[in-house]
């Protein structure tokens, strides 16, 4: 049996539960809406600024809050005993499958907390945000051979193919269980049983991730480099020059 899912195969834990029977519960505490929402921003602004300069010192800002996340996502699927614990809710690629092929059906599989599709998704997006960003530091640092140089936007595209899917798998499970799935990660309320729901929020974690990154924010803007006028001057003449040659 899976624990936290609802549906046929629930059986073994007695009579099968359906949708019905479920009501809402409390399933996601401050920290993961908090890196959810946080993570979904960054990544939107690092992909819309990634081919300007005048704005790369967003874009790098940006990437390097993504890292900070991950690793605090990694750290707190370690350390959580709810629903955002690693343990609880990554499975295998078998019950993924089954998941999915019981989307097909007429009483999909239920899980009170990510489903295992979604939960290897998410695994795979956390890899590739690590991935990313650490080619990202890389190039800007000039610390990769010639060869890797396009190693970064690379990985950029992959990320962002997968989290098209991503988005595509919970549109599809919000039909199909008539929930709305964005709106749980705002309101951390999902439909379960009553025994499901976490018992603490931890509402001053969620508050000290949002403090660090927009301290993080802070602290780049006011260290930027301010560019002067004959700092604009010289460049207003290298791009008169390269209009007359």
């Amino acid at each position: 049996m899976n624990p936290g899912a609802t549906g046929a195969d629930h059986a073994g834990d007695g009579a099968p539960h359906s949708d019905t029977a479920l009501a809402p519960v409390k399933v996601w505490d401050w920290p993961v809406r908090v890196f959810h929402w946080l993570a979904v921003a960054c990544f939107a602004g690092a992909w819309l600024t990634a081919e300007s300069e005048r704005l790369h010192l967003v874009h790098i800002t940006l990437g390097y809050t993504l890292g900070g996340l991950v690793a605090f996502r990694v750290l707190w699927g370690l350390l959580d005993t709810g629903h955002a614990r690693f343990a609880n809710f990554v499975r295998s690629p078998a019950a993924a499958w089954r998941y999915v092929t019981s989307l097909l059906g007429e009483r999909p599989l239920h899980y009170t907390g990510h489903n295992p599709a979604g939960a290897l998704a998410i695994v795979a997006l956390l890899g590739l945000i690590a991935l990313t960003v650490g080619l990202g530091w890389a190039t800007e640092t000039e610390r990769l051979p010639g060869w890797l140089d396009e190693g970064h936007e690379l990985a950029a595209n992959a990320l962002m193919a997968l989290v098209v899917v991503h988005l595509v798998g919970v549109a599809v499970g919000s039909l199909r269980h008539r929930e709305n799935l964005p709106r749980a990660m705002l309101t951390g309320l999902k439909r379960g049983l009553p025994g499901e729901g976490i018992r603490r929020q931890h509402g001053w974690l969620g508050a000290l991730v949002l403090i660090c990154a927009l301290g993080f924010w802070a602290w780049q803007w006011h260290s930027a480099p301010v560019a002067t006028g004959q700092d604009a001057a010289l460049m207003g003449g290298d791009h008169d020059q390269d209009d007359d040659d």
